[in-house]
This record gives structure tokens, sequence and C-alpha cells, in this order.
């Protein structure tokens, strides 16, 4: 887990379980401004959106799941402010 995001699991941060760094992850922030999450099969879209603003201070447009093959829940988020998937991933040490 990423430093931020572990540090923010033990302020009660409880649906991200970490991000998705793969090639297509990273074409979808570059081009479409959006970031990949695995976080917890229980979890609404509302409760996603919620947290993911909190932990980044950043206002979430939209947010799609999906369940994977091995049965964890994926999340792409969309952010309203244009290149802030990008400056995201950045603090995160992806890019």
């Amino acid at each position: 887990m990423c430093g931020e995001m572990a540090e923010a699991a033990g302020k009660g941060f409880r649906w991200v379980k970490h991000v998705v760094s793969t090639e297509k992850a990273v074409l979808q922030m570059e081009k479409e401004n959006k970031l990949q999450f695995i976080v917890d099969v229980r979890a609404t879209k509302k409760d996603i959106k919620e947290e993911i603003e909190r932990l980044f201070g950043a206002r979430v447009k939209r947010v799609n799941t999906m369940l994977t093959p091995r049965g964890e829940k994926k999340a792409i988020v969309q952010f309203e402010e244009e290149g802030k998937a990008k400056e995201i991933a950045t603090s995160l040490g992806l890019m």
C-alpha cells in the first residue's frame, strides 16, 4: 500500500484498498483524467466518492465500479478538475 494511503487507513478510511497501476490505468489517467482503485466489495459508489474526496481533497465527477475475475471490486474514478488524476498519481509515486 502506498504511504499516503496506508497513513489514511489509520485515520478511518475504510473503503479504498489500493490504487491500480496497469498500462490501461495509466492511459485512462492521461487521456480521461481517471484513476483506478481496488476497493472493499461492500463499498457503494457514494462511499467511494466521499472517501476519495476526503483522502485527496479533489472533487470527483463520476465513479464506475466492476467486479474483477479475482472477485475484487474495482472503482474507476473520474475527477472534475483537469489533470487532477495525474497530480494524485504523482503524489502517490506512480509517475
